[in-house]
């Protein structure tokens, strides 16, 4: 009985929908088996911290308040009143640092396998800004708590904007809404955090999914796909394994919320001095301390826009590498490639580590 209730509910959907189509292109789609498969599961693990964002990010709007005034009281009754409200807010967070961890994880993977290369120029360069976009939801959403450590890295930031050649200032003005970081900087990082950044991303998200979905994984380098290689069935045989995974990082995710509740601090007081060690996210950190050490001035010009400028030519030339790596063919390898790879993952932990230690 049971199964025949089952069996008319897909019959329905499947009249209206066409699932047969469906489960016949997941059926025919398979996932290469090599030493580096797990690199495949990095991306699914990212969306699925997306997907945590915005379910924990819905529950955080019902309370949250994004005026000057009420922010961080807001924060403070999520965290106090609100039944499991501190866990929600600490988990929110953690997901929000482990998804951009694991897309950089993710972006590295596909630039030391090159899956960069054609046919798939366009699902890196959709990645790319998916990233940025991803760095865009920490930066906007690190000041929506209105507290004191959070104001005054949002100041410093948005300066470090304002320093960029032509558009600099007009930029700093229009994330400002201002000369100085105030309530209308608050609603506009609001309104970037919650609607304009989350509608973009799930554009571009949508577009790089379908291209993976069309594309298929991309091999490495050292397969010849002349020659027969293992392969698995993506449904069920890799989605499953993707679900485990999924389930293993969502109990990471609970036990550093639960061990490592995140803070809320003091309030930001625009007419308060900064408070001494103002540091950035860790994603950040690189480039702050990178420009701790270029000097003031480099011949006629400030140093700061040297750093500003080098790392935007740095990011350009990152996003477009499929259109100057023109070693199209199988087995053909760049070495210098991956010396720069190597060298940009050394220079971001080592700084990184520097900006912690200083």
């Amino acid at each position: 009985m049971r199964n025949k209730v089952i069996r008319d509910i897909y019959r329905w959907f499947d009249e209206r929908l066409n699932l047969q189509d469906l489960i016949q292109l997941a059926n025919k789609k398979y996932v290469p088996i090599h030493r580096h498969s797990i690199w495949y599961y990095f991306g699914g693990v990212t969306l699925f911290l997306f997907i945590i964002q915005v379910a924990t990010g819905i529950l955080l709007l019902m309370y949250y308040k994004g005026s000057e005034d009420l922010a961080f009281e807001s924060i403070r009754y999520i965290m106090t009143e609100v039944e499991f409200g501190w866990l929600i807010r600490s988990v929110h967070s953690w997901s929000a640092n482990l998804m951009i961890f694991c897309a950089f994880i993710h972006m590295f993977s596909v630039f030391f396998t090159k899956a960069y290369r054609k046919p798939r120029e366009i699902t890196w360069i959709t990645g790319m800004i998916l990233l940025f976009i991803a760095l865009g939801f920490g930066f906007s959403g690190y000041l929506l708590p209105w507290n004191e450590l959070a104001f005054f890295a949002t100041k410093v930031g948005t300066d470090i904007v304002g320093v960029f050649p032509i558009i600099g200032k007009p930029l700093q003005l229009f994330l400002r809404g201002g000369e100085d970081v105030t309530g209308t900087t608050l609603s506009r990082f609001f309104g970037f955090h919650v609607a304009i950044l989350p509608a973009i991303f799930i554009v571009f998200l949508i577009f790089h999914l379908i291209l993976i979905q069309r594309q298929g994984m991309s091999l490495p380098m050292n397969i010849d796909q002349s020659k027969e290689f293992k392969t698995m069935p993506f449904f069920p045989n890799f989605l499953l394994r993707d679900l485990l995974l999924w389930l293993i990082v969502l109990n990471i995710l609970a036990i550093l919320a639960v061990l490592f509740p995140w803070e809320l601090g003091s309030k930001a007081d625009p007419f308060a001095p900064a408070p001494a060690g103002i540091k950035p996210e860790w994603y950040f950190m690189f480039m702050f301390q990178t420009l701790k050490y270029i000097p003031a001035k480099i011949w006629i010009i400030d140093g700061e826009v040297v750093g500003i400028m080098l790392f935007t030519i740095g990011a350009i030339l990152w996003t477009t590498i499929p259109f100057w790596d023109r070693k199209t063919e199988r087995g053909q390898k760049n070495l210098l490639i991956n010396y720069l790879g190597l060298f940009c993952i050394i220079y971001i932990i080592l700084l990184t580590i520097l900006g912690y230690l200083s």
